[in-house]
């Protein structure tokens, strides 16, 4: 029996232990780590998920601990199961790996991707924030058009009671707010419920996958954090990013997403500088010349944009496209600017607690806040965070809206954005032939 770590950030972890090792009688998963996601370290992945072979769960460890815990137990393979990671991050791990005197193990589609009764569309991307979410719900729309019913699955973001959280359905926002989402979590799920689309997520994407099925003609696989998909896929969408040209071939994994692509779509092209997008078109030429390109626009809206010239502003944007994406902006700046906000106000003096933390971690930050809320102490710092900040008006670039969830002195206008191709071919093109 081989003893295993698994590296991980409550996601891509869990899916490959239920996929690859849970009742496996020739390893012994020792313990979990984690990265990347607070306040996951300290608890177990419970034995109600583990199977019959982890009476009493699994212990999940800070990745700090990762050396004494592989030479403690004897361990002698560890597997890498988070993603957005630069190349020669992952071989760091790789030698601190083997330097403790274990194996270093990445595990691939045929070892973890399940396969549906169902037709799957993915949409995946090379690095968080690239704009797959708006390509998500495009595709979820022309399909409904289409006359298909549509389940969207989401890429996990398990970070309450795991048990609680093994096969999770949103149909409403009261489905939300019981199941406790974090804005991590509503970010990615509201949208599509806002436009009819039931989602599926959790822990257990296979018991998830077959309760989808049962209500729809075609599953969506919403992928997240530039992981590749857990579902075999009939078609897999990819989004890369110009703003970031050449990160499609230094990521892990989504240089994998990348060179897997049927349909890869270069985005924000009206935003992005001309050198960045003639690199990604060359790139995909190189390294995937098979893959159908469409090209694509991001065009921000705000209701009323207006109100935002001559303002102080304080811009509120995505957290994870801030931090594991490493963008230094999004859409709210770049409504900021286009609508002639006079100030663009720096949030970091006034943080609090984890946030300030964030600003201390993700120091590329300055003009932006990160809507960070992984659980309610975070959104409370957040929501002091915001109290304590001297502005006109406040743009809020995340995809929900921002006052369910937290109370502001000043005006909070949603800053929207979507999908726009150039062109042809277009998403419903790729689709018809589907």
């Amino acid at each position: 029996m081989k003893k295993v770590i698994i590296m991980g950030a409550a996601g891509r972890d869990f899916h490959n232990f239920n996929t690859y090792f849970r009742d496996n009688p020739n390893f012994h998963v020792v313990a979990f780590t984690a990265t990347q996601i607070p306040d996951i370290d300290g608890r177990k992945y419970p034995a109600v998920l583990a199977g019959k072979l982890y009476n009493d769960g699994i212990p999940i460890y800070a990745e700090d601990q990762l050396d004494a815990l592989i030479r403690k137990h004897g361990v002698t393979k560890v597997y890498l199961s988070y993603s957005d990671l630069p190349h020669e991050y992952v071989m760091h791990k790789a030698s601190q790996v083997q330097a403790a005197g274990a194996s270093f193990v990445l595990l691939g589609p045929v070892d973890t991707m399940i396969k549906s009764k169902r037709p799957v569309v993915s949409v995946c991307a090379v690095r968080t924030g690239c704009g797959k979410s708006q390509t998500s719900r495009k595709v979820a729309l022309i399909l409904k058009k289409k006359g298909r019913s549509v389940a969207a699955i989401r890429h996990p973001m398990p970070y309450g009671d795991l048990a609680k959280q093994k096969v999770q359905r949103f149909a409403t926002y009261d489905d939300m707010t019981k199941n406790e989402c974090t804005i991590e979590e509503r970010e990615e799920y509201e949208p599509h419920v806002k436009n009819g689309i039931v989602v599926y997520a959790g822990v257990d994407y296979e018991a998830i996958l077959r309760e989808a099925e049962k209500e729809a003609d075609v599953i969506l696989w919403d992928g997240g954090n530039n992981d590749f998909p857990f579902y075999k896929s009939d078609l897999e969408i990819v989004v890369v990013d110009p703003h970031r040209a050449g990160h499609e071939l230094l990521y892990y994994p989504g240089e994998t997403n990348f060179r897997r692509a049927d349909v890869i779509i270069v985005n924000k092209m009206d935003t992005a500088p001309k050198e960045g997008i003639e690199k990604v078109l060359d790139n995909i030429k190189k390294i995937n010349p098979a893959a159908i390109v469409i090209k694509a626009n991001s065009p921000t809206i705000v209701e009323n944009g207006e109100q935002i010239r001559g303002k102080r502003v304080l811009v509120i944007e995505d957290g994870p496209t801030l931090t594991h994406g490493g963008m230094t902006f999004g859409a709210g700046i770049v409504a900021a600017q286009k609508y002639g906000a006079a100030e663009i106000i720096d949030p970091r003096p006034a943080a609090v607690g984890s946030i300030k933390a964030t600003f201390e971690k993700y120091s590329h930050l300055d003009k932006v806040l990160p809507a960070m809320g992984y659980g309610d102490t975070q959104v409370h710092e957040l929501a002091e965070t915001i109290a304590k900040i001297d502005c006109d008006l406040i743009l809020s670039a995340t995809p929900i809206d921002l006052n369910r969830l937290i109370q502001t002195r000043q005006p909070l206008l949603p800053v929207g954005y979507e999908l726009e191709e150039i062109g042809s071919p277009t998403l419903e093109d790729v689709l018809q032939k589907f």
